[in-house]
């Protein structure tokens, strides 16, 4: 199935009006709703704990030296942000050809982090939660599940290919039943990125409202309304998250809200045939989880640390950059390399 790329005749008023609506009226809503969530997260103590070892167990001292202080500051509120463009979706952009998909994958994996947080809360510390097989194996299955639907069902087979004039390349790449694997590895590395990045008090969220504006500005390009004013939704969503996420936060995402934001933003960049410049548009959330594995491959084969604690956010923190300042720089890296990604899109 080939989607329109970028129309050249005039861009419907209505609609435009209609995005930006949405995206207040999902901020406005989503800043409502917000003291009924952090009276629960507080009443009930939905808190996770500061884990004291790594994935390989070892001592996660530099860690604990940065973040002790924020032991008993809730999880879960990345509910804010799913629960709230959800809600707004179904009622007012609830759309077959362009809306289902990022929906289901908002609420299938918001759903699976939030069971996630939960199990952390109860458990005995942070490391405790679904087990690491148990999380691969939801998010394999319903990225398999949104690959199945998307090649299948939409006969998705194709990829656009920025610049490619340029290059000599053909504009749209068929890349026949290679779209399955590409689209399940998409989405399961982003929705761990996503996840990854959420260490500092608001660089996950200010990250992703970056990262779905720009993809807003594509789906809108392409004349794609409905995906556009669902990314206005979840943008309106994460600015009320960040009013109170921003430093020192009132509450965390957790994964509730990374799962759902990571997965979904990949869906978002299939949809649109953008999958190409996500790793420039998410460029930040890319470097995060780089640094997190390069560091793990190296701890496991060579016995050495690449940086002094991963990922990168906290190996800036521990070489003496202060968290707000660590967060700031990468919104303002993100929001260039957003820019650049919008602007390769548009390439032809």
């Amino acid at each position: 199935m080939r989607l329109p790329l970028y129309n050249k005749n005039m861009i419907s008023g209505a609609e435009l009006i209609k995005i930006f609506l949405l995206t207040a009226f999902s901020f406005v809503l989503a800043m409502a709703l917000t003291p009924l969530l952090t009276y629960y997260l507080y009443r009930y103590k939905l808190a996770q704990k500061m884990r004291t070892q790594a994935w390989d167990g070892t001592s996660a001292q530099v860690y604990l030296s940065l973040h002790k202080r924020k032991e008993g500051t809730p999880i879960m509120g990345g509910l804010l942000v799913w629960v709230t463009a959800g809600a707004l979706t179904l009622i007012f952009n609830l759309s077959r050809a362009q809306t289902w998909l990022p929906l289901f994958v908002l609420i299938t994996t918001g759903v699976l982090g939030l069971l996630d947080d939960f199990l952390k809360v109860r458990g005995k510390n942070a490391i405790q939660g679904l087990s690491v097989k148990l999380k691969f194996f939801f998010q394999f299955l319903i990225a398999s599940l949104g690959a199945w639907w998307f090649f299948y069902k939409l006969e998705f087979s194709e990829i656009r290919v920025p610049g490619a004039s340029f290059l000599g390349w053909p504009e749209v790449l068929d890349i026949g039943w290679l779209y399955v694997p590409l689209f399940v590895l998409v989405v399961v590395f982003i929705t761990n990125a996503v996840n990854i990045t959420d260490g500092l008090d608001g660089l996950a969220g200010g990250v992703a409202a970056v990262s779905f504006g720009a993809y807003m500005v594509i789906a809108w390009a392409q004349q794609q309304y409905g995906i556009a004013a669902f990314c206005g939704t979840v943008v309106g969503a994460l600015l009320a998250f960040l009013w109170f996420n921003i430093y020192p936060a009132r509450f965390f995402m957790g994964d509730t809200g990374s799962f759902a934001l990571g997965a979904t933003l990949a869906v978002i960049a299939f949809l649109t045939q953008s999958v190409l410049v996500l790793p420039i548009i998410g460029f930040v959330f890319v470097v995060e989880a780089l640094s997190s594995l390069l560091q793990r491959f190296s701890k496991k084969f060579f016995k050495k640390k690449i940086f002094i604690s991963a990922p990168l956010h906290h190996h800036l923190e521990a070489v003496g950059w202060p968290e707000t300042k660590v967060t700031m720089r990468f919104w303002v890296v993100s929001v260039v390399f957003a820019v650049i990604g919008v602007v390769l899109s548009f390439a032809r």
